[in-house]
C-alpha cells in the first residue's frame, strides 16, 4: 500500500472519529429528543407527559456528559462545539413553544419565555458576529447557572398537570423557576453585550 493510500485511509478514520465520537452522538441524541418530547406533549395524555419528561431528563443530562467526555477523552471537535449550544437552545425553545400552546405558559408567564428566547437569539447573533472578528466571549459561571435553572424549570413544566397529581405545586414551582431563569437571562445577556459591544463599536 502506498504512503498516499495510507494517509488517505488515516484521514478518513480521523474524520469519522470526529463526527461519530461518543460526545457528538450524545449531542445528536439531544437533537433527536426535541421532536419526541414535543410530540408527546402535544399528545396531551398524562402518560405521554411522563414519557416526555423521562426523554427530556435524559437529553438534559447528556448536555453535561457530552462536554465532560469530550474533554476527558480529548474528543473535542468543531462540529461538536457548533452543535452543542444549538441542541440546547432548540430543545428549550421548542418545549417552551409547545408549553405556550398547551396553556401551561399563559397570561403574563409567556413573557418569561419571550425573554429567554429573545436573549438566546440576540446572544447567538452577537457570538456569530464576534466569531468573524475572531473574538471569543467566554461562558460565565452565572450563565451556567442560568442554563441549569432553565433546564430544571422546563422539566417541572413538562411534568405540569401530571406532576400536580403527585405534588400540587409542580407547575407553580416550574413557573417560579422559569422567572428566575428569565432574570438570570437578562443579566447574562447584558453581560455578554457589555463584553462584546466594544468590539462591535471598534
Amino acid at each position: 500500500m502506498s504512503d498516499i493510500a495510507r494517509q488517505g485511509g488515516a484521514a478518513k478514520v480521523t474524520s469519522f472519529s470526529k463526527v461519530w465520537n461518543v460526545p457528538n452522538i450524545l449531542t445528536y441524541g439531544r437533537i433527536a429528543a426535541v421532536p419526541a418530547v414535543a410530540g408527546l406533549l402535544m399528545w396531551g395524555t398524562i402518560e405521554a407527559r411522563w414519557v416526555a419528561l423521562v426523554i427530556y431528563i435524559a437529553a438534559a443530562v447528556s448536555d453535561f456528559f457530552d462536554g465532560y467526555l469530550a474533554r476527558r477523552w480529548q474528543q473535542q471537535s468543531s462540529l461538536g462545539r457548533m452543535l452543542d449550544p444549538i441542541a440546547d437552545k432548540v430543545l428549550v425553545a421548542v418545549v417552551l413553544l409547545v408549553l405556550a400552546g398547551d396553556d401551561i405558559l399563559k397570561g403574563g408567564h409567556i413573557w418569561a419565555a419571550i425573554i429567554i428566547m429573545s436573549r438566546e437569539v440576540l446572544v447567538s447573533g452577537l457570538r456569530e458576529y464576534l466569531g468573524e472578528l475572531q473574538v471569543s466571549v467566554p461562558v460565565t459561571k452565572i450563565a451556567k447557572w442560568k442554563t441549569a435553572v432553565q433546564l430544571v424549570s422546563v422539566g417541572f413544566l413538562i411534568a405540569g398537570p401530571a406532576g400536580d397529581q403527585v405534588f400540587y405545586y409542580v407547575t407553580n414551582v416550574g413557573l417560579a423557576m422559569l422567572w428566575i431563569a428569565a432574570a438570570l437571562t437578562l443579566y447574562t445577556g447584558y453581560d455578554y453585550f457589555r463584553a462584546g459591544i466594544r468590539h462591535v463599536v471598534d
